[in-house]
């Protein structure tokens, strides 16, 4: 399990390397998550995110476990980036090996689904007017409440 939070940014192909390293593993799953240019209508130019140092870092942990513990999957990768971001930087890194395809989806989408709710960031966009706080959505909360 590798859990890092950093303002660095991180190379997709290396940390994917690093998931098939088990001769055991049959499926490698990400979810890359990026800065785009629009969000609700607005013109979006760069983000800051913001967190809580070690109580995300715990709570990142806690929800690798949890998918550890729920599903046959062999590894769980969680790299989030803070500070300041433009368009197209990538933001989050979401990796799961297993022996099974399935089971390797079903855990990347919970590890996403639940770091999107229960993990402490904030999020800041910059907009040609100006900026303002990214606030949650109804619909992370409903992706999280199925797997309840």
């Amino acid at each position: 399990m590798k859990i890092l939070v950093q303002k660095e940014d991180f190379d997709l192909d290396a940390e994917v390397r690093e998931l098939r390293k088990n001769s055991s593993v049959g499926a490698v799953v990400t979810f890359l998550g990026t800065v785009r240019d629009l969000n609700d209508g607005k013109d979006v130019s760069g983000m800051t995110l913001e967190y809580y140092p070690g109580m995300t870092e715990k709570a990142l942990t806690k929800i690798a476990k949890q998918a550890l513990e729920r599903w046959d999957i062999e590894d769980v990768t969680v790299i989030h980036r803070v500070g300041e971001l433009r368009v197209t930087d990538q933001i989050v890194l979401v990796g799961v090996s297993g022996k099974h395809r399935g089971e390797a989806f079903d855990a990347c989408e919970f590890v996403i689904d639940y770091l999107k709710t229960e993990a402490p960031f904030w999020k800041k966009e910059t907009l040609p007017e100006g900026e303002r706080w990214v606030e949650a959505r109804d619909s992370d909360e409903t992706a999280k409440e199925r797997w309840d």
